[in-house]
């Protein structure tokens, strides 16, 4: 039986690698984006189970028309991945309330919407947050709004755990550094210094996230719950 899948962000980097993984498999998912129309389309024109699904996850309203829309045309869903996030990195000099609340918005309270709406469709099933381990222990001044997004995030995950138990599992991703165009255009000196801080040596690939995200929602999975699972290659700064 094919499972209904909601990924948020879904038309690059993690999003689109976790959406894919899951196409992949014959699962039908909805393609959820903000303005990345074409990207959303070309997934539905790619994979016959991709459902573009136009949605900004802080609007409320929005949301609840997604969650509508797939009853609607599903009746349930079985997994929501909540992947949809922004960084607007600056210095704190120049950082803006506005700016901050729009990072708070997307990253935070839009998954913590999505979590809220979608409960009623889950029935017995999983949701999944992707957060950071900037929201954990690895912290970058530049970004403090982005961190304290995922952190929320993180803290979303154990209560939602707890509210939605026992047959909605919530579990988080918590991704180092991952190779997507959000960190396309760091410095290759800055780049370095990071990847030696890597057990690994390297930074990894969305592909990787979207197999732990896969396995997340699985049957295999399905004693995990209430956990936030590092995918970073080790970190140790030697």
């Amino acid at each position: 039986m094919q499972r209904v899948i909601l990924v948020t962000g879904a038309t690059r980097g993690i999003g689109y690698a976790i959406a894919q993984k899951f196409l992949e498999n014959k699962d039908i998912v909805y393609i959820c984006f903000k303005s990345s129309f074409d990207l959303a389309n070309q997934m539905a024109v790619t994979y016959p189970f991709a459902y573009p699904i136009k949605c900004d996850v802080s609007n409320e309203d929005e949301v609840k028309e997604m969650i509508a829309k797939i009853k609607r045309e599903q009746g349930h869903l079985d997994v929501v991945v909540n992947n949809a996030g922004i960084a607007l990195d600056s210095t704190i000099e120049d950082k803006t309330v506005e700016n901050f609340q729009k990072t708070l918005n997307t990253n935070l309270i839009g998954a913590f919407l999505v979590a809220k709406y979608a409960k009623e469709i889950l029935e017995e099933g999983s949701i999944i947050n992707i957060a950071s381990t900037n929201g954990i222990d690895t912290y970058y001044p530049y970004s403090l709004d982005y961190d304290a997004s995922k952190a929320g995030l993180i803290s979303l995950t154990h209560n939602l755990a707890v509210a939605y138990a026992p047959k909605i599992r919530v579990n988080a991703i918590a991704p180092g550094w991952i190779n997507t165009d959000m960190n396309k255009d760091l410095d290759e000196e800055y780049i370095q210094n990071e990847e030696n801080k890597i057990l690994l040596n390297r930074f990894g690939e969305a592909s990787e996230i979207a197999n732990v995200a896969f396995f997340l929602a699985s049957k295999e999975a399905s004693y995990i719950n209430n956990s936030v699972i590092r995918v970073d290659g080790g970190t140790y700064v030697k």
